[in-house]
């Protein structure tokens, strides 16, 4: 996107994505149509090592789309690496971000948004909550085990972390620390700077095609050494000192 675009950019909408090829069409046709006429925004896709058709399908919608942008590692690196890339080129002050599957619906975003345009900057991060989730038993059951484990310890007041629908500014997430993973853990992050956390309720629909290609937190025993580093960064939190800068004349 040429520089004076994203200068007039306000909102960035980050998906990350890995063999989505059939699923990229119509998400961005929902996208546009959330937010069309509302915000001067960006769509960036970051590709995250995909072997399927996805480059091309975003190839080819972007010569329709202008304030389309595709970002492709070379290797799938995973979900939290892909954000990280999203944000750190986005040129909006404001960034959502969704996955890639159609399972997070993009009516919802214009809800996430003003949540921090209307925080009046006290508010860090709007944060999905699913109801009425599609997947199986099992990872329900999953989910349910590793939030009641994860509130327990870190105390984010947080039932459901794995959404992939979240608002945030743009600052506030690049000051965060960054690990693989950061995006399950972002509302204890957040608090953990002083922000406040904005909930919204969205609806959870099964993909449009094609199978998971990332995997949940919600398997407990893969996060389970991020849980433990998070609760240390929480702890060795201290207070951030005023500073007031001392010019000839004071």
């Amino acid at each position: 996107m040429p520089a004076s675009d994203t200068a007039a950019v306000t909102v960035s909408i980050v998906v990350p994505v890995r063999n989505e090829a059939d699923n990229v069409a119509p998400l961005i046709a929902e996208i546009t149509g959330a937010l069309d006429g509302r915000w001067a925004y960006e769509i960036i896709y970051v590709n995250d090592g995909s072997t399927d058709a996805t480059a091309e399908r975003l190839a080819a919608i972007m010569k329709q789309r202008p304030n389309l942008r595709q970002l492709r590692h070379a290797n799938s690196t995973g979900q939290s690496a892909a954000v990280r890339s999203g944000v750190r080129a986005a040129g909006g002050a404001i960034v959502a971000t969704l996955d890639g599957d159609g399972q997070n619906n993009p009516a919802f975003l214009p809800d996430l948004i003003l949540a921090i345009e209307n925080g009046g900057g006290r508010v860090g991060l709007a944060a999905g909550q699913r109801v009425g989730r599609k997947d199986t038993g099992f990872k329900k059951m999953q989910s349910h085990i590793a939030n009641a484990v994860r509130t327990s310890i870190l105390s984010d007041g947080t039932r459901d972390t794995g959404c992939g629908l979240k608002a945030f500014p743009r600052d506030v997430y690049l000051a965060m620390p960054y690990f693989d993973g950061l995006h399950r853990f972002m509302p204890a992050l957040v608090r953990r700077e002083g922000f406040d956390i904005a909930y919204v309720d969205v609806i959870d629909r099964p993909r449009h095609s094609g199978v998971s290609n990332y995997g949940f937190f919600d398997r407990l025993w893969i996060g389970i050494m991020d849980l433990a580093g998070v609760w240390w960064l929480i702890r060795r939190k201290k207070p951030t000192p005023d500073a007031t800068e001392v010019t000839p004349h004071d």
